[in-house]
């Protein structure tokens, strides 16, 4: 009798066995339908001795119903889903779900139906009936797609396709991808890039796992340098993954990739359509999707011979999941370069303190990059004193700011303005009563977005219109927006500079990957003057033209409880004055700022990066925090707030005396209601020598909670909320 361990994908259920029929051949890895009950489930068959489960006798065993048609995962991807699970703290059955991430690709070849113009007209023509015809000139896509392209009904598509003007055509589903060209366009690069290519080459060529800190400052050219090591690895046969932080940076990533390769890397995002996931798992599967660039989910795909990782802008907190498996996508990249035996590059202008310190501890080998590419120079920085020379009353842009914009402006150059704030402000109240909004499911205020005509939460999504008048005292006309957002700052713009166009770039604007790419088809065609934008233009962007950045609030980041708040500061601020002056004009930067004398005003000021991270990294050392000591967090919610609050307390009173050990807590999270649910928080801090994972499980495995009670643990958190 033959009998295997399954990985269901149930966190609930845990590792189960079945029986093998009999001329049945599986191996681990292999992907599996089983039966659970009256269901039936997928499971992953996993190796002999590793993954704990309930013993069942074997004539109690159920038989697996059958294979499915995709290759097994790799030892390395099952390696993977294990370490993750173990150090995050997490069911493996969680991490698997991200592996086998389209269930329709699971289900073996299929063809699809889409539709293309026959060049046939209609008897009857009606106004959307042209519309339709004229923009799907070229395009073969399904109903929907064409529809959302002709900005026409599925209706009116129908009843051409009924007139014979448009006719179906079956399609591969796993039809393959443009072939990418490592010698397509070779650029020419300088000896400093020159260098750095050749040793991720010659690692490449050499295998084995080898992970690198591309650190490079803006505007020198890493995209070009780790382009060459994907070349490399395209001639070796060898797949590549290229993580980004976000999908709004995708679409200008492509365009540099295409030029450079002559053919699109295959995509992997959240905004695709479940038939381009499917297309591109099984593509990732069989080997035949030569690069994938995506965001972090993609780490977790079965690539068949994957020989290189990229991680591009590493040191953003993006790559940190904050819900379900809180990973780090930076360390899991590592990791998975580790098991595969390949080489792993972190590239960043800014990189995070662990990356640095693992290279100072020759973990990492260190590239360095300090030039910007083809004789552009870094920005002068200038810090502008709010409290010296403030802005007007109920502006928000000090004197000498607006100036430097209309200079600008008069010149036709660029500027940015940089405000990490989404919406026209922060806070609305009104202005008799006192009464302030605020999100019925969080502790949070109501931002409110006055494009969209919305008062909206960002944490939990909740929106509403605003009222016409106070839902507590009833007075017409009283709603006062406090503070700024980026919207503000793009209305204070247009009023100063009432001819200057002026665009606002956030997640709310753009938020599809198509959006992105015509925003910044716009900027390069000169057609934008001001960029107002929060942490989203500080990632990738290169505009020629620009050469002023203004940081409107560079405090901001500053305030609330984050232990990583003056580094994250220091990134964002550092890669936003990036932007500046990237082409043959000279840039420059103006950090508003109420408090100068802080060491991350006076570093960025200074230009003096090391000496900001030597200050961060003793500060870190006398704390104990990362990358010197090790943080873990435990959050408790219910919707109810005394069940919340008991639970905590009892997991708190039974913390455990550990010497290299301390835990904070429970105290009501800074944000005490999220989604309808209270939290608490408990913080433990450890040594680095401490086993802090198998500690959190001795101590959390022995409590009998409430169904209703939720108790999530995240290693290395980066939100404190």
């Amino acid at each position: 009798m033959n009998r295997v361990r399954l990985l269901v994908l149930n966190a609930a259920l845990g590792p189960l066995d079945y029986r093998v029929p009999e001329g049945t051949v599986v191996k681990p890895g292999s992907v599996v339908r089983a039966p659970l009950g009256p269901r039936e489930v997928i499971g992953i068959v996993w190796d002999e001795g590793r993954l704990e489960a309930a013993s069942v006798p074997d004539n109690k065993l159920r038989p697996i119903l059958g294979i499915l048609p995709v290759p097994p995962l790799t030892d390395e991807l099952r390696r993977l889903v294990e370490w993750t699970a173990d150090y995050y703290c997490a069911a493996p059955a969680s991490v698997a779900r991200m592996v086998l991430s389209s269930g329709g690709a699971l289900k073996g070849p299929a063809t699809m139906t889409e539709y293309r113009l026959t060049g046939t007209m209609p008897d009857r023509m009606t106004a959307q009936r042209e519309q339709a015809l004229e923009r799907l000139e070229g395009e073969q896509a399904t109903l929907r797609e064409l529809a959302a392209i002709a900005e026409v009904s599925e209706g009116v598509l129908r009843g051409l396709a009924n007139m014979g003007a448009l006719e179906a055509v079956a399609v591969d589903c796993d039809r393959p991808f443009p072939r990418a060209e490592p010698d397509h366009a070779v650029p020419a690069l300088n000896p400093e890039q020159q260098a750095a290519a050749d040793r991720f080459s010659e690692a490449i060529t050499n295998g084995g796992f080898a992970p690198f800190l591309l650190d490079g400052v803006t505007g020198s050219g890493k995209t070009e340098v780790y382009f060459e090591a994907i070349a490399t690895a395209l001639k070796e046969g060898r797949q590549v993954l290229v993580l980004l932080p976000e999908i709004a940076l995708t679409e200008a990533f492509l365009k540099r990739f295409e030029a450079r390769f002559g053919a699109a890397p295959v995509t992997w995002h959240s905004s695709l359509k479940s038939t381009e996931r499917r297309r591109a798992w099984r593509a990732i599967a069989s080997g035949e999707a030569q690069v994938v660039v995506g965001a972090r989910s993609a780490l977790f795909l079965p690539y068949a011979r994957l020989g290189l990782i990229v991680v591009d802008e590493a040191h953003e907190v993006s790559f940190k999941q904050d819900d379900g498996v809180r990973y780090n996508a930076r360390d899991v990249a590592v990791m998975r370069g580790r098991f595969a035996g390949i080489p792993v590059i972190l590239a960043s202008a800014t990189p995070a303190l662990e990356s640095l310190q693992m290279a100072d501890s020759g973990v990492y080998e260190k590239i360095e990059l300090a030039a910007r590419y083809g004789g552009a120079q870094l920005p002068d920085i200038a810090v502008l004193d709010l409290r010296a020379d403030p802005p007007p009353r109920g502006r928000w842009l000090a004197p000498k700011l607006v100036e430097q914009l209309e200079l600008r402006a008069e010149r036709g150059e660029q500027s940015l303005l940089f405000l990490n704030r989404r919406g026209y402000a922060p806070l609305t109240l009104c202005r008799h009563c006192g009464y302030r909004f605020q999100c019925p499911n969080c502790s949070a205020w109501l931002v409110e977005h006055r494009f969209s005509q919305r008062l909206a939460c960002h944490h939990c999504g909740h929106e509403t219109p605003p009222p016409p008048a106070c839902p507590e005292c009833g007075t017409e006309d009283c709603l006062v927006a406090c503070g700024p957002g980026v919207e503000r700052i793009a209305d204070e713009v247009a009023e100063l500079m009432p001819k200057a166009r002026v665009a606002v770039a956030t997640s709310d604007t753009l938020n599809t990957p198509e959006r992105a790419a015509e925003f910044i088809a716009l900027a390069e065609a000169r057609q934008i003057d001001v960029i107002v934008g929060t942490q989203l233009v500080t990632k990738g962007f290169h505009f020629p033209e620009l050469t002023l950045v203004g940081v409107v609030d560079a405090d901001l980041g500053l305030e609330g409880g984050d232990l990583r708040a003056a580094e994250r500061t220091y990134q964002q601020i550092a890669q936003v004055a990036g932007r500046a002056g990237r082409g043959a004009k000279p840039g420059e930067v103006l950090i508003q700022t109420r408090h100068p004398e802080a060491p991350v005003i006076t570093a960025l000021a200074a230009g003096d990066r090391d000496a900001f991270y030597t200050a961060e990294a003793e500060a870190r050392r006398e704390a104990g925090a990362p990358p010197f000591g090790r943080w873990a967090a435990i959050i408790v919610s219910s919707e109810d707030e005394a069940e919340a609050r008991d639970a905590a307390r009892a997991i708190g009173g039974k913390r455990p005396e550990l010497a290299d050990i301390a835990i904070l807590g429970p105290a009501p999270a800074p944000l005490a209601l999220l989604r309808g649910r209270y939290r608490y928080r408990l913080l433990v801090n450890a040594r680095r020598t401490a086993q802090v994972q198998d500690v959190i499980r001795q101590w959390l495995g022995g409590f009998d909670l409430p169904r209703s009670v939720r108790v999530s643990v995240d290693i290395d958190p980066y939100s404190f909320v």
